[in-house]
């Protein structure tokens, strides 16, 4: 079983791919490579398959909706962007990658987000668009797979933009806080104060990558409001679900390591374990495009597959605008139908 899985993140778009299980190719895009030739994805899978399948660049998840399948509305769904917005820097970028990815005729799965998983509580949707991205939940499934533990235990992503948070019980996810609904992330200021987006409105979606550690005066500063967010939102899921176990990784980890250690080696860890979530033998690109991997394999019924069963995907339905319960969310939706 060959298979391949992708990882759209800010800093670049990693791909990893996998034959019967054991790492035999990756490469790490940078964004400006990228922007300059959004094919260059569908070449180095072209150059390195045939593949059975490829667990493509997902954005904010499609219920495993295969590329072939894949209308230009759920392309929209992938990156939500408003439609006075569509043709912005590093938005359309991401757009021109998944449209080359879908009409290149590869064997290209598109993965769901946490939103769209049936393990998730109807009231843990309610006014949610991202409990985690589709690249998050890649995450918790390598966590899984690499730790393969009953017990509830928390996955944190520390990505180059934003942070999120999993929880996992019973090899399920069963909640989540996506980059702009919980802490402080490498770009992002976390989540929004209303009174403060009414206030610089009218917000476009590079303001979600601001407010973050980068735009922060003063290194003690941005520890501290880092070790802080990150330890409300942890207390906050340990408090509901019972967690004592957390599993971290992501690109921020990796690039600004000083930074997070001495952040969160004072971290008050009385009530919760900090483990590293742990790569693949021979792996080195970023773990969402590792976990893709590893979901990849399982959907083509590899050595994964239990993986694919315990996390449910192939019971995701929705879209990520399904949960919005404000009266405007009606014409909302219809920008991406």
């Amino acid at each position: 079983m060959r298979v391949a899985g992708c990882d759209p993140g800010t800093s670049s778009l990693d791909i990893l791919a996998l034959d019967g299980g054991r790492v035999v190719a990756q490469v790490r895009i940078e964004p400006d490579e990228l922007r300059a030739d959004p094919t260059l994805p569908v070449r180095w899978l072209r150059e390195h398959g045939p593949f059975d399948l490829i667990a493509g660049p997902s954005g904010y998840g499609l219920p495993l909706v295969r590329a072939a399948d894949c209308t230009d509305a759920q392309l929209d769904l992938m990156s939500l962007v408003r439609p006075d917005e569509r043709g912005a820097k590093g938005v359309a970028g991401f757009s021109a990658t998944v449209r080359a990815l879908r009409d290149s005729g590869l064997p290209v799965v598109f993965l769901p987000g946490v939103i769209h998983l049936p393990t998730v509580p109807a009231h843990r949707k309610l006014n949610r668009v991202d409990l985690g991205t589709a690249d998050k939940l890649c995450v918790a499934a390598l966590a899984l797979a690499q730790h393969n533990r009953e017990e509830p235990a928390l996955v944190a992503e520390f990505g180059s933009a934003f942070t999120a948070l999993v929880v996992l019980k019973d090899k399920q996810i069963v909640d989540g806080i996506g980059g702009t609904c919980g802490m402080l992330g490498g770009m992002s200021g976390g989540a929004w104060d209303g009174e403060a987006a009414y206030l610089l409105s009218p917000l476009a979606k590079a303001d979600l990558f601001r407010g973050g550690i980068a735009d922060i005066a003063g290194a003690e500063v941005a520890k501290a409001a880092f070790r802080e967010s990150f330890t409300k939102a942890v207390y906050g899921l340990l408090n509901v679900h019972g967690v004592q176990d957390i599993y971290y990784g992501g690109t921020l980890f990796r690039t600004h390591s000083e930074f997070t250690r001495e952040a969160l080696g004072e971290l008050p860890t009385s009530f919760f374990r900090l483990h590293y979530a742990g790569d693949l033998p021979g792996a080195w690109v970023k773990h969402a495009a590792q976990g893709a991997a590893l979901l990849a394999d399982g959907l083509a019924g590899g050595t994964y597959a239990p993986l694919v069963d315990w996390l449910k995907l192939r019971e995701a339905t929705g879209t990520a605008l399904d949960w919005l319960t404000h009266p405007r969310a009606a014409d909302v939706r219809k920008w991406f139908a």
